[in-house]
């Protein structure tokens, strides 16, 4: 299976439904104040740069940086199709976007996800790229719904 990794199209439609279901998805895991997810909107903010992954033109992967301070950037956005789960696509997504980072002279990468089983492989994929867990940064507030991971580059 070959995967293509590239910038975001925010003008394709499947991508607006991609990312909803990531949305869809997150809903029954925890409460609004603990859901931290960007939509469509947000992700085409300032200071955020969003990818897909692609297998035959279709998008089977997403993963976004989102500038938090100088050096300082907050990985968001990491879904895999449930049907391409196991696949190595998150890997790949990660190891692409944590590259185009360090080559723009960021420093750190932190992320939050789900503390609850739902997220566990997410949890063991930032693990085994070297994410360490942290406390909240940023804007977050200690939450037991959570888990925060931080990288030095």
């Amino acid at each position: 299976m070959s995967v293509t990794i590239a910038r975001a199209d925010f003008a394709d439609p499947t991508l607006a439904a991609f990312l909803q279901a990531h949305l869809d998805d997150m809903e029954p895991t925890a409460p609004p104040e603990s859901r931290h997810a960007l939509d469509l909107e947000e992700l085409q903010g300032a200071g955020v740069r969003l990818w897909t992954a692609t297998v035959d033109d279709a998008i089977v992967g997403t993963a976004a940086l989102a500038a938090l301070e100088p050096a300082h950037e907050e990985l968001k956005s990491m879904r895999t199709d449930p049907e391409q789960r196991g696949k190595g696509i998150a890997a790949q997504l990660l190891a692409f976007v944590l590259e185009d980072a360090r080559g723009r002279g960021v420093a750190r990468v932190s992320l939050e996800t789900g503390a609850m089983d739902f997220f566990a492989p997410a949890r063991r994929l930032y693990e085994r790229a070297g994410f360490t867990p942290s406390g909240p940064f940023g804007k977050y507030t200690d939450d037991p719904l959570s888990a925060y991971y931080t990288l030095e580059l």
